[in-house]
């Protein structure tokens, strides 16, 4: 299948302590860059604590966003479901449809940073059940149904919605390392977005997705469709190996760092301590790449060939290396990643190789035309002149 690219934008902002202010407008620039260069989707981020992950409205910053873009689709990667009422993210949901005129896309999880639910008083024990529930009584509003739902967040008396779709925008889950994503989205129909399960240790979550989706789909009257399913997976590219690791001496400890010290998420945990032993892991792990173009090539033909098949490969953004080598990955990943995958190039390089098919000899016959033409001329010349 033809793939679609795009980013999963957290947004990571390490080390703790940048101006929010231009943060969110480096941000804005990555998506405005990945417009430009073609890519199709940019998923942003809900987080409320832990000081590295700045957006706390994605809703908000996509409305910011989408007049400054033309042609990527915008999306919530994720709004963190239990942290809201059903019924306004329903209303919420098709105002920004109707506002993005069908760019936008709407993803759910149960929320990733635990100082976030403890805060608001969810225990991370109830956290997953409860957005099974959430997602259940979400999809019922937005098919126009009304609705009465009592949990310890929310009462719901004949709830519904007096807003109808500008389109028939997308719906995704994310799954991490629990089946809650896989099952929730298999009940309700809905697609997958799968984070941080690229690392080879971590196929055996791709796999439960997968498997929850199709044993699920089929026990509620669903399908699952893998052009639909997308795994998000980080990358630094570089014109060589060597650049690359380079750059990211800039961020990628800091992320590191974040990710065993500060978040307390077991499944998605940076392993080693010095930079080495990171930039090793990043690559050796199958996690993700720093590397080349050559090396990112590779990354998605695995992935193709051990999870059987997606549809769409997104960037996790990040800050491992300075702003302009930031862009400058993301070009060479549109340049020569994208293509090879899209079949955008196939019929550039068809024609190349017709042409140097045909060098000889239409070489040949040029010099021979151009030859004729100047002796013709010179011809014309010489006799006008012995007429006068």
């Amino acid at each position: 299948m033809t793939l679609k690219f795009g980013t999963f934008m957290a947004p990571f902002h390490c080390p703790v302590g940048q101006d929010p202010t231009a943060a969110y407008e480096r941000d804005l620039q990555v998506i405005q860059h990945m417009d430009r260069l073609g890519f199709d989707e940019a998923w942003v981020g809900e987080h409320h604590s832990a000081g590295h992950e700045l957006i706390p409205d994605p809703m908000s910053f996509l409305a910011w966003v989408a007049p400054q873009t033309k042609h990527i689709k915008l999306g919530t990667g994720v709004l963190s479901l239990p942290y809201h009422n059903p019924l306004w993210v329903a209303d919420r949901a098709l105002f920004l449809d109707r506002l993005l005129r069908g760019r936008f896309m709407l993803g759910l999880g149960p929320g990733a940073l635990p100082t976030d639910a403890t805060m608001i008083g969810i225990s991370l024990e109830e956290q997953r059940t409860a957005f099974e529930e959430d997602v259940d009584v979400l999809m019922r509003i937005l098919r126009g149904e009304k609705v009465t739902a009592k949990t310890n967040r929310y009462n719901l008396v004949d709830a519904h919605t007096q807003y109808s779709p500008y389109s028939d925008f997308e719906i995704a889950i994310t799954a991490i390392a629990s089946p809650t994503g896989p099952r929730t989205a298999a009940k309700n129909g809905i697609h997958l977005m799968s984070v941080g399960a690229t690392a080879k240790g971590g196929f055996d979550a791709l796999g439960l997705h997968w498997d929850v989706m199709e044993e699920r789909s089929t026990q509620f009257g669903h399908s699952p469709d893998r052009s639909k399913w997308r795994l998000c997976g980080p990358m630094h590219l570089a014109e060589t190996k060597e650049q690359a690791i380079e750059d990211v001496r800039h961020g990628l400890d800091a992320w590191c760092d974040y990710t065993q010290d500060v978040l307390a998420a077991p499944h998605f945990r940076a392993a080693g301590k010095t930079f080495e032993e990171r930039v090793e892991w990043v690559n050796e792990s199958g996690l993700g790449i720093i590397g080349t173009v050559d090396d990112a090539i590779a990354q998605i033909e695995r992935l193709q060939n051990q999870s059987g098949g997606f549809g769409s490969y997104l960037l996790i953004h990040h800050e491992w290396a300075r702003h302009e080598a930031t862009l400058r990955s993301y070009e060479l990943f549109a340049d020569f990643v994208k293509p090879r995958f899209q079949g955008s190039v196939d019929r550039l390089l068809q024609a190349k190789d017709y042409a140097v098919s045909r060098w000889s000899e239409l070489d040949r016959r040029q010099a021979d035309a151009i030859a004729q033409a100047t002796e013709r001329h010179a011809q014309e010349r010489a006799t006008a002149t012995a007429v006068s």
